[in-house]
């Protein structure tokens, strides 16, 4: 059974205080290339959040979102008193030393001062934490859902692939015998031409037509290419992630094919080569997002 290495998933939590929302969405990529985006109250928990993703995903570039819609009452600022008596302390000295007197304003002048305010920031809670915990795996479960449904949908894809590779396999068998039946009259008819029939070594002929066909043997290639592809089918239905084998069988796939090809020396059976790499090209594309 294989996953796609493209999901998403979403999941919110309201309370009182806050609306927590966790996304996360994931795509291509050869291996675990994590981005995340916190907000400050949990980047403490930050290396924690990346162990809990890439033990789910495994590989994928992943994008994950923590943000708060409402935090008001949370961050609320707070009049700093103790900087505002400094600061109009120290005004009303250096008013005095030139010989001017503090208006009204004087307070619009101190709030503008840096630490007039200050923001209390609550630590993070173990039960919010618990509850963030929840919610970030329901995120990832329900990734890991449209990836098992987007796997689906690349099993049949690759299966009829698959199937059809062998399928034109079956056609080459086929065009064999007439391959083999038309080489000998090409390079008798050659022979003929170029040095009479009267001169030819027939035994001598046979010999090395023996020589020259076994090196066009496409027999070996068959047998591997079909054992490569029902491995390929079998590595499907495994469990786990089987992305990176799958393109390695396509690989070993496209050696038997090209060898085929290399060998085949009849158009009919070339056609069939094209049809059976245009094949391969699909299945290698589509096991690039297999997780």
């Amino acid at each position: 059974m294989i996953k796609s290495m493209t999901g998403y998933g979403k999941a919110i939590l309201e309370t009182p205080q806050k609306k927590i929302t966790v996304e996360v969405k994931s795509l291509n990529s050869k291996q675990a290339d994590l981005n995340t985006k916190l907000p400050w109250i949990y980047k403490e928990k930050e290396i924690e959040i990346r162990n809990i993703i890439t033990r789910k995903l495994e590989r994928g570039k992943i994008d994950f979102y923590i943000s708060f819609d409402i935090m008001d009452e949370e961050l609320t600022p707070v009049i700093n008193k103790t900087s505002i008596k400094n600061y109009y302390r120290q005004l009303s000295e250096a008013a005095e030393e030139i010989g001017l007197s503090l208006g009204n304003d004087a307070l619009g002048i101190i709030m503008r001062l840096p630490e007039a305010l200050k923001s209390e920031k609550p630590e993070l809670s173990e039960e919010e934490w618990k509850s963030v915990t929840a919610l970030i795996t329901d995120a990832l479960n329900q990734l890991d859902k449209y990836r098992t449904e987007e796997g689906t949908a690349l099993e049949a894809d690759l299966s009829g692939s698959v199937k059809r590779i062998l399928e034109l396999l079956d056609e080459i068998g086929e065009h064999e015998g007439n391959r083999i039946t038309k080489i000998r009259e090409k390079l008798s008819n050659t022979l003929k031409e170029t040095v009479g029939t009267e001169n030819i070594d027939m035994n001598r002929f046979e010999q090395e037509l023996i020589f020259y066909l076994e090196k066009l043997d496409i027999n070996e290639e068959k047998v591997r290419l079909r054992k490569h592809c029902d491995y390929f089918t079998e590595t499907m239905g495994n469990n786990g992630s089987n992305g990176k084998m799958l393109s390695f069988i396509a690989q070993e796939m496209g050696r038997e094919i090209n060898t085929i090809g290399s060998k085949a020396n009849d158009a009919s059976m070339q056609k069939l080569v094209v049809r059976m790499k245009d094949e391969l090209e699909r299945i290698k594309e589509q096991v690039l997002n297999i997780l």
